[in-house]
Parts: structure tokens; C-alpha cells; sequence
């Protein structure tokens, strides 16, 4: 019989603290998105005591370097290194707060796929994080460029350049909800929505992550709109009611 040892027991990896919740008098559970294992969910154990000096750096939003022991249910965390310290800012604006769970709460589920899923969501998340935390955009345009390219990484591409339809790139006026993009004037059928060019070309500059272009064809009735449109599609694609959305404060 094969021998087990401590250090095949163990494995470290990098962490987004999505959400956790308590277990029992003194534990969390952590839910994170992790750089090369997905999705985990961890038991950190002893982190609600004041002495704890794992408790601040498994914060929701904080990205920590963090040692990991297998369990047979779920791992335990057994040692936190803060890499990024993302939680404070975030938290200290309810705005970008808000749209932060929002943002957790869709990685989370997409997350749930595979690995390699998780992988790409990692990625797009702490970049996500830090815009929000930096102050880089403005918060809805953070979240919505966020919610087009997490639908595209879990498998739901939407088309903001050309007609989702026919393909053609001219005369973009309207949008699917059930074909997932923008539409032309000669594909519009009863049920798309129509846009405003300012609408249009905000689509398209949020999607391709343009933010100088974004700049000069945003207006917050505009974002608003367009985030309307992105939440009610991934919701009803994914077929999963997010209760973050329904906090989201607009701008």
C-alpha cells in the first residue's frame, strides 16, 4: 500500500475570496476562485477569533497566496500571504461594493464548470477587482465589459459587432435577447429591443474593453440601459436569478 505523505497531502495555489459564511463558533467557510484548481471551497479554521491572523487576508475580494491541506469534504487553509489587498476600497464604496458581489457571484456560478474555466474567470475577475478597487472606470462600465466577457468565457458569446442574425455590420439598431447580440434594421423582429446609436457604439466599446472610446460615448442613462439588457440576458440564459443584481445601485 502506497505511503501518504504530508506534502501529497498539501498543495498551494493563489485566491479570490468570492464570499464566505460561518461554520460553527470560530470557522468560515471560504469560497474562492483559485489560479490553477477552480472553484474550492475551504474550511479556514479558528479566523472569527480576534487573534486569528488569517482572518483579514481571507476577506471576500482579497487575493491572497494561500497553503492548503486535502480533507475528505473540503480543504482546510493552513497558511495566507496577502497579494492583494483589494477588499478595503472596495467596501469603503457601497457603489463599487455592490457591484463587486455582483461580479463573485457570477464567477462563482461559471466557475462551477471545469478547471479550465475557472482558470480564464480568474483571471478576468482579479482584473475585474482591481479596476473596482483602483477606481480605473467607472463602476458599471467595470461591471458590464465584466458580465460580456464572463458569459463568453462559459460558453454564451455575445455579438455586439456585426448582426447576430445575418452578419452584416451595418444598421445596427436593435438587440436579441434570445440570439445574444446586436441586430440590423432588416433582421428587428417583435421582441428585440432598440438602441440608440449612443447604446450601440457603448455596446461595442464595453465589449471590446475600449475604455478610451468608452469615454467618449458613455452617459450613465445609456450604461444603465445596456446593464439592464446584460443582466436580464445572463440571467435568463444561464437560467439563474442572481440576488446581487437586484442591489446594484446605478450611477
Amino acid at each position: 500500500m502506497p505511503t501518504t505523505t504530508a506534502a501529497s497531502r498539501s498543495y498551494r495555489d493563489t485566491l479570490i475570496v468570492l464570499r464566505t459564511y460561518p461554520l460553527g463558533e470560530s470557522d468560515r467557510i471560504v469560497v474562492g476562485l483559485s489560479a490553477h484548481h477552480g472553484l474550492i471551497r475551504t474550511v479556514a479554521k479558528g479566523v472569527r477569533r480576534s487573534t486569528s491572523k488569517l482572518g483579514a487576508r481571507l476577506e471576500p475580494f482579497m487575493i491572497s497566496d494561500v497553503s492548503l491541506v486535502y480533507g475528505r469534504n473540503l480543504d482546510t487553509v493552513t497558511q495566507a500571504v496577502t497579494r492583494k489587498a483589494y477588499a478595503a476600497p472596495i467596501v469603503a464604496d457601497y457603489v463599487a461594493y455592490t457591484h463587486a458581489v455582483g461580479i463573485a457571484e457570477v464567477a462563482e456560478y461559471l466557475a462551477q464548470a471545469d478547471e479550465e474555466t475557472g482558470h480564464q474567470l480568474y483571471n478576468l475577475t482579479a482584473g475585474a477587482l482591481s479596476a473596482l478597487a483602483r477606481s480605473a472606470h467607472e463602476v458599471s462600465d467595470i461591471f458590464n465589459s465584466f458580465l460580456i466577457r464572463a458569459m463568453k468565457i462559459g460558453g454564451w458569446y455575445i455579438e455586439t459587432e456585426r448582426c447576430v442574425r445575418c452578419g452584416s455590420e451595418d444598421n445596427l439598431r436593435a438587440w436579441s435577447m434570445a440570439g445574444g447580440g446586436l441586430v440590423c434594421d432588416s433582421c428587428a423582429q417583435a421582441g428585440d429591443r432598440p438602441l440608440s446609436a449612443a447604446a450601440v457604439a457603448y455596446f461595442q466599446s464595453v465589449a471590446r474593453g475600449d475604455w478610451e472610446s468608452l469615454d467618449s460615448v458613455r452617459n450613465s442613462e445609456v450604461a444603465n440601459k445596456v446593464g439592464d439588457l446584460l443582466q436580464r440576458y445572463v440571467q435568463w440564459h444561464v437560467e439563474r436569478e442572481f440576488r446581487s443584481f437586484a442591489l446594484l445601485e446605478r450611477n
